[in-house]
Order: structure tokens, then sequence, then C-alpha cells
């Protein structure tokens, strides 16, 4: 809807951010409700599960966001365009990691234990570094973030002080 509506860039506020939101909820209910209409109680209480659970982890993005923003100094009446292609590129890119490892888990069945150590290893290193403090180091940017910085400019140096 957002990409359709083709609104300027422009600085959003609190008033206008909260009616949206409104209307995105109402129309969420809306469509579950329909659910429950149509399909009965088993595909409404899925979507509601699911539009609920998606709800509450979304609410940590909202930190990451705003440390991206700030960090790349996206102005304020770009945020939205910026944020509503970085949404899509994030579905489009969790799709094909969901099927790629799909279908490499289905055609090799090992992959799976390969991933679950993966992770356990993952878990034992940040516990590891927790442990010995090494959380607490001075923040340093990767390679790549410098190399987009210096290509395109994107960050603000002067008011900079991560």
């Amino acid at each position: 809807m957002d990409f359709l509506i083709g609104r300027k860039p422009h600085d959003v506020s609190v008033k206008e951010a909260g009616v949206w939101t409104v209307v995105r909820v109402v129309l969420a209910c809306l469509f579950g409700l329909g659910l429950f209409w149509y399909g009965g109680t088993g595909p409404a209480g899925e979507f509601f599960a699911g539009y609920i659970t998606e709800k509450s982890l979304s609410v940590d993005n909202l930190f990451v966001f705003v440390l991206i923003m700030s960090k790349f100094a996206v102005p304020s009446q770009y945020q939205q365009r910026v944020l509503m292609v970085g949404v899509l590129t994030a579905l489009v890119l969790r799709a094909a990691f969901i099927a790629a490892g799909a279908a490499i888990i289905s055609t090799f069945s090992w992959v799976f234990y390969l991933f679950g150590a993966f992770l356990i290893w993952t878990a034992w290193k940040l516990i590891e570094d927790a442990r010995k403090g090494q959380h607490e180091e001075e923040y340093e940017e990767s390679k790549l973030l410098k190399a987009v910085e210096r290509r395109f400019g994107v960050a603000d140096r002067s008011s900079a002080a991560c």
C-alpha cells in the first residue's frame, strides 16, 4: 500500500504515524474477522497468533532502524521511503534464504545438524565473550561499511560519535 500510494517524502509527525498505525491494525483485525467468518476459528486463530507475534517481534527492529538511520545520516524526510525499501528487501531476502535452507535440508538432511552445531557454537562464543568482558570493547566499523561510506558519502562524520 505504501509503495502504491506514492506519497512525497516528508517529515512524519507523531499524529500521522499514530493514525496510520491504527488504520493498519484495524485492517488486520478486519482481515482476521473475515478469516473467522469464512474459514472458521482455525485460520483466524492462526492469523491473529502470527500477527501478534510479528507485531511483538517488530518492536526490537525499531532500535535497529534508529541506529541505521542515524549511522547513515538519512534525512528525516526520506526515512520512511528508506525504511519501506529496507523492509521489502528484507522480506525478499528472508524468503530466498528460507527457501534455499529448506531445499538444502530436504536434499541433505545432515546439513540440519551442521546448522544446529553452528548455532550452538555461536551461543558458546557469545557466552565466552561475555564472561571475559569482551562485549565492552570499543566499537569498530566493518570494512564494508567504511567502503560504502567512502564511495557514497552516506555518513555524517561531524556528528558520528559511536
